[in-house]
């Protein structure tokens, strides 16, 4: 053999040993992010499964307003049908998921704030109960979605790095999506006295 076959050789075996190391390093990191989403979604699904009991509490112990209820049965409805595989965590279906998801926390809050002006509501311990989890599950909801966009921040710029991004596109690593602040949370709420 040549010197120039063995340089080929070694350049080609570096390449591949290089390439190999970088399609592992990113397989790792997506299947991180996959491992966030589904804490992402667990969450979501303990919020969801709270709002029947919820709803229910308030139909039983008042006379509620029923276009609250409908609004948060349609929302969480709306909510609920919008599903993401962790492959299909582009940015425009992480918009479209927190929407939805942005829709039924704002029927929430609705609900929440009428159910102050029910007193006998108010004193149920049931309804207390689950308005407790309920907080409970909004700041755990917070803190995955944090976490997911910590490993989404890491896989993103392990992609699109110079030269891990030639074997990314080769091998079909495309960006994630990120959760955003919602339009409503861009301005501050106005504080009249």
């Amino acid at each position: 053999m040549s010197k120039v076959t063995l340089i080929i050789v070694a350049v080609a075996l570096l390449f591949g040993f290089y390439g190999c190391s970088t399609y592992n390093g990113l397989v790792g990191k997506d299947e991180t992010v996959k491992g966030k989403w589904a804490a992402v979604q667990t969450q979501y699904q303990r919020r969801g499964d709270l709002i029947p009991n919820l709803v229910n509490t308030v139909k039983g112990a008042a006379d509620f307003e029923k276009s609250t209820l409908t609004d948060v049965i349609e929302a969480r409805s709306k909510a609920s049908s919008i599903q993401l595989s962790a492959d299909q965590l582009t940015p425009e279906n992480i918009q479209k998921f927190q929407a939805a998801q942005s829709q039924l926390s704002g029927s929430l809050s609705r609900l929440l704030a009428v159910a102050e002006n029910y007193p006998v509501l108010k004193a149920n311990e049931n309804f207390r109960d689950l308005q407790a989890q309920l907080e409970g599950t909004e700041n755990r909801i917070a803190v995955a979605r944090n976490d997911f966009n910590e490993v989404v921040q890491g896989y993103n710029q392990s992609v699109r790095t110079f030269p891990a991004s030639i074997f990314a596109g080769m091998l079909g690593f495309a960006q994630k999506g990120y959760f955003e602040a919602s339009q409503a949370s861009q301005s501050a709420p106005a504080v009249k006295f």
